[in-house]
């Protein structure tokens, strides 16, 4: 994943996505640097237009946040809810036993 991100950086920076400019990018984050790996991203990246496939990939990931906390609420509501049948549970057990203190 770090070399993807070195490319995004050296994009960012307008500069060349070239093995030599990822290299440098790498090296200057302290990764040990594959050569096979660089050579091949720099190939796979010759025809890719990367700002249009960044706004794909956030078309793509959009809706996700919007849904998120509506998880985390229902999450939350379940959890006070069983909180609340633990609570109910206690009440129910000491009234028992308070019961079983009448009859000896």
């Amino acid at each position: 994943m770090e070399y993807v991100y070195a490319a995004l950086v050296l994009h960012s920076a307008g500069k060349e996505i070239n093995e030599e400019n990822l290299k440098a990018v790498l090296e200057a984050a302290g990764v040990e640097v594959n050569e096979a790996r660089v050579k091949a991203l720099v190939s796979a990246l010759e025809d890719v237009n990367i700002d249009e496939a960044i706004e794909k990939a956030s078309f793509a990931v959009a809706p996700a946040p919007a849904a998120a906390p509506a998880a985390v609420e229902e999450e939350v509501k379940e959890e006070k809810k069983e909180e609340e049948e633990e609570e109910e549970e206690k009440k129910e057990e000491e009234a028992i036993e308070g019961l079983g203190a009448l009859f000896g």
